[in-house]
């Protein structure tokens, strides 16, 4: 093949290994078809910014194909995502702070949907506002609900019969 224009084409014809179409990263599928700062975001609990500073701290080209890295590349990856909570600091973190233990730590995986679920049953165990609020399924931070995020038959307007 001569010269193309995607990128994609390019780093096909610049690789001669076979493409692993899916990578596994902290019990996670990822798509290797993707750059590895875009397809660490589909870790819940990484975000753009974050897989970035993950990458340059496993010293990964951020812009290389997830599906064309070595294997040492791809445990170098999953061991700066579990030391994550040293590189950078405090203000990153996803959870500051935290009610039980006092300390910072950044969630990641199944953690964060666990760690949610509990905060929102101890705000319903203590009959706390918000808690209630969660409960009957309304908006809990302060939104109006006259006009928005209205839905069965309060929906329109009901015509005489």
């Amino acid at each position: 093949m001569l010269f193309t224009y995607s990128w994609r084409m390019y780093m096909v014809e610049e690789h001669n290994e076979e493409l692993k179409h899916l990578v596994r990263i902290m019990n996670t599928d990822l798509q290797g078809s993707q750059r590895v700062q875009y397809a660490l975001t589909g870790i819940p609990g990484i975000g753009r910014r974050t897989a970035k500073l993950i990458a340059k701290g496993a010293e990964v080209d951020p812009d290389a194909v997830l599906g064309y890295l070595p294997d040492e590349d791809v445990i170098k990856l999953d061991a700066a995502i579990g030391k994550f909570e040293t590189m950078v600091p405090a203000w990153m973190l996803n959870r500051q702070k935290d009610p039980l233990t006092g300390e910072d730590k950044h969630l990641l995986g199944m953690d964060i949907i666990l760690t949610f679920r509990e905060d929102i049953n101890n705000l319903k165990k203590v009959r706390a506002y918000r808690g209630l609020r969660h409960e009957r399924g309304l908006k809990v931070r302060g939104q109006r609900t006259k006009s928005t995020g209205r839905r069965g038959s309060t929906v329109g307007v009901s015509r005489k019969k």
